[in-house]
């Protein structure tokens, strides 16, 4: 099996992975025994060892239900904040999407040395 038991899978209820960089973040709705929801937010980052094998690190927060509506407010008000004060996130995102394919381009483009088989 994928390692779960009966009780973990029962208690999921849905789940969502975001990729964000070198993180990425899971959102898994899961029940109690009963069987009311609550939400885990986990942030999982590959990181590596001395010996150079990776592994992952990973935090975890739980969210119950009567916290919700408040938990939104104060992310919205935090979210809000940043962007009054530092700028569009989607403009920032796409600068810094453009500087990421101008250094693809130029490391793409000096990767390769064309060597003929004349110098070998």
């Amino acid at each position: 099996m994928d390692g779960m038991d009966n009780n973990e899978r029962r208690d999921e209820i849905f789940s969502r992975a975001v990729r964000a960089g070198k993180r990425t973040y899971f959102f898994d709705v899961k029940s109690t025994r009963g069987n009311d929801y609550y939400l885990t937010i986990t942030e999982s980052k590959k990181r590596f060892n001395d010996d150079g094998k990776y592994f992952f690190e990973k935090h975890k927060l739980f969210l119950y239900k009567e916290d919700f509506i408040k938990f939104s407010e104060g992310l919205n008000e935090a979210i809000d904040f940043v962007r009054s004060e530092k700028g569009d996130f989607e403009e920032a995102r796409t600068e810094r999407e453009e500087a990421s394919q101008v250094v693809a381009e130029t490391t793409n483009e000096t990767a390769f040395t064309n060597v003929s088989f004349d110098d070998i």
